[in-house]
């Protein structure tokens, strides 16, 4: 007759640390999961909050990194739009631009003046885009600058506009006011509320 005991306490002690070992990594596994979840509820409270960017990415029907488009009336060019990040809608013939660059032209083709901002709208139906965030406008006949935070601009009237206070600084000038109707070169400005030094602008009729 063949003896088992042997075998059958090997095979026991086997079981056990297999068993043993089954115990340790269901135990890791678990503090591993614990700690995890610790993590994500310490999370919550600051959360990751979708971003406008992030946003307007999800739902644009279009992406185009690097855009440019020239805009023109009666087939002359009068600016050129360049973005980093571009977001077109089609519903709305609109898109919103990340990072603005624009170049003003006269009728001659000259340019007259540029024009950069954070972000942008522009309305590809009419033309008309507006800046926002850290606007600067600046006139290249003599280095004149516009600085404000929002401008529009209007294809159809061919000038850009605000209603937020801005500051003007050209070589013999420094203004302030609040509210400006301007041509793209900025050679004609009627403004409001004027203060500052070397001069005034066209104030508006009434």
């Amino acid at each position: 007759m063949k003896d088992t005991t042997g075998t059958t306490s090997r095979e026991g002690v086997e079981r056990h640390s297999v068993e043993e070992k089954r115990r340790r990594i269901s135990s890791t596994l678990c503090l591993l999961t614990l700690f995890l979840d610790v993590l994500l509820v310490s999370g919550c409270g600051e959360g990751v909050k979708p971003t406008a960017t992030t946003t307007v990415a999800d739902s644009a029907d279009q992406v185009l990194i690097g855009m440019k488009h020239y805009v023109t009336t009666s087939s002359i060019l009068r600016a050129l739009v360049l973005a980093d990040t571009a977001y077109f809608f089609n519903p709305t013939q609109v898109a919103e631009l990340r990072v603005v660059h624009v170049t003003f032209y006269d009728a001659q083709g000259n340019k007259t003046s540029t024009l950069t901002a954070n972000e942008g709208t522009f309305h590809w139906r009419t033309g008309d885009m507006e800046g926002r965030g850290n606007v600067i406008a600046v006139r290249s006949s003599d280095g004149g600058t516009m600085h404000t935070e929002a401008m529009r601009y209007s294809q159809a009237r061919n000038e850009v506009s605000s209603d937020l206070p801005f500051t003007f600084d050209s070589p013999n000038q420094h203004l302030k006011g609040v509210g400006f109707t301007a041509d793209p070169d900025f050679k004609t400005v009627a403004a409001k509320h004027i203060t500052g030094t070397g001069g005034q602008f066209v104030l508006p009729s009434h």
